[in-house]
Parts: C-alpha cells; structure tokens; sequence
C-alpha cells in the first residue's frame, strides 16, 4: 500500500482549520480525510516552529542595518580615495 504524500500548502490550510477550534479533531480529520494522529503531528510541528518565523523577520532587519552601515563605509572609502587620487594628480602635473 503506498503512503499519502500531502503538500506543505494542505498541510498549512489543515492546521489553520485545527487552530481556529471551530470544529472538533475528529472532524477535521474525517473531513480532510487524514489520521487524527497525523493531525497533531501537524500541529505540533506548527506550533514548534512558529517562533522561527518572526525570528527571520528579525534577521532581515539585522542584515539590512549590516548592509546599509558597509555600503556607508564603502561610499566614505571611495569619497576618500577619490580626494587623494585628484590632489596626486595636481601634484604629478606640476
């Protein structure tokens, strides 16, 4: 007999249903016809890693801030490399 493989996207659509609570596990799982073990197992996993999505919204403004102070340095740098090669070359011409 060959295993059920559901999308991440049913999987996602069965768990909202089960966290608004509006009907019973059994329910749930008859309609969508998946175990009732399956079910929390879903859950579980969602409800373990839902803290790891704001966590990556965190990182993305770390990463920013990170990107936007080495861009500020990187336009300082060519602003002071730029001051020096015009005064060597006022200097070279003399």
């Amino acid at each position: 007999m060959m295993r059920k493989q559901y999308t991440s996207a049913f999987k996602a659509k069965v768990v909202q249903e089960l966290l608004k609570e509006e009907k019973t596990l059994a329910q749930i799982a008859s309609e969508y016809e998946v175990h009732p073990t399956q079910l929390k197992n879903w859950r579980a996993i969602a409800l373990e890693g839902m803290s790891s999505l704001f966590e990556k919204q965190d990182r993305a403004v770390e990463l920013k801030a990170a990107y936007e102070q080495q861009l500020t340095e990187l336009y300082a740098e060519i602003g002071k490399l730029t001051t020096q090669v015009t005064w060597l070359q006022k200097k070279c011409q003399i």
